[in-house]
């Protein structure tokens, strides 16, 4: 059984739509065993399927082939995530960045609060140029 790169990728829920996996194939966001693909490229049981999800690149390892969508419980039987751990910590990233929370519903900042958020961007961006 042979089955294109795009199905696969759609049929293991990598993608919502076959289209989007083949443009994802077109734009150089989906590589078989380290090479860019064509959205028709054949994929073979054992190959290492990397997907570019910014900022993560994610890497699977072909267990079996499939071309029809299956449900999201039978997914680990036709793949395997071998996505590397440093990978996964990219994720962990943008939490570390600053970010000023505020109950939902509770509106756009007041006059008094922005000027409170401004003075605090300013005190970091005076921290970030004293490292340079």
């Amino acid at each position: 059984m042979e089955v294109r790169i795009d199905k696969w990728l759609w049929a293991v829920r990598l993608y919502k739509t076959r289209s989007d996996a083949a443009e994802a194939c077109r734009t150089n966001r989906v590589l078989i065993n380290g090479s860019y693909t064509k959205p028709s490229r054949e994929v073979k049981e054992g190959d290492v399927v990397s997907v570019k999800k910014m900022p993560v690149t994610y890497s699977f390892r072909v267990i079996e082939l499939v071309s029809s969508r299956q449900p999201a419980k039978n997914v680990p039987l036709y793949m395997e995530n071998i996505t590397p751990q440093e990978e996964l910590s990219k994720l962990e990233i943008p939490r570390e960045t600053i970010f000023i929370r505020r109950d939902r519903g509770t509106g756009r900042p007041t006059k008094k609060e922005r000027r409170e958020i401004d003075s605090l961007m300013e005190d970091l961006s005076y921290m970030e140029d004293d490292d340079d």
